[in-house]
């Protein structure tokens, strides 16, 4: 069910989970601000979440409050994942849903990473 991504953070999602070392991941790797595993569910061949450590829900909230260093560290480490699984040389897509209209279903801000096979279109109707 997508969530509303205004609302407050909520500590008890699967990623906050994941962070606190409660749930366990297949890590690809992790920095002092972010953290990058597998998805349970993969939709591509390459299906890697990557998330910020701290407790932000959504870009809007997580552009107005990280850090400069969580900032740089979260969107490096996105960069180092896609070149580590060979993503840069054949085209990748970086995904990140916001929001009840944009199909977020965690309140925890992720951006999917997905690669090893034509990806087809952007959206379909």
């Amino acid at each position: 069910m997508p969530i509303d991504a205004t609302l407050p953070y909520d500590s008890d999602n699967i990623f906050a989970k994941i962070v606190r070392g409660e749930l366990p991941c297949n890590k690809v790797a992790e920095t002092e601000h972010s953290l990058a595993f597998h998805d349970i569910n993969p939709l591509a061949p390459i299906h890697i979440l990557v998330i910020p450590k701290g407790k932000y829900v959504s870009w809007d909230d997580f552009s107005a409050k990280a850090s400069d260093a969580e900032i740089v560290d979260f969107t490096r480490l996105v960069g180092k994942v896609a070149r580590g699984n060979g993503c840069v040389e054949q085209g990748y897509r970086l995904l990140a849903n916001i929001g009840k209209r944009g199909g977020q279903e965690v309140p925890h801000l992720h951006v999917h990473l997905f690669g090893g096979a034509p990806l087809g279109p952007m959206l379909s109707a």
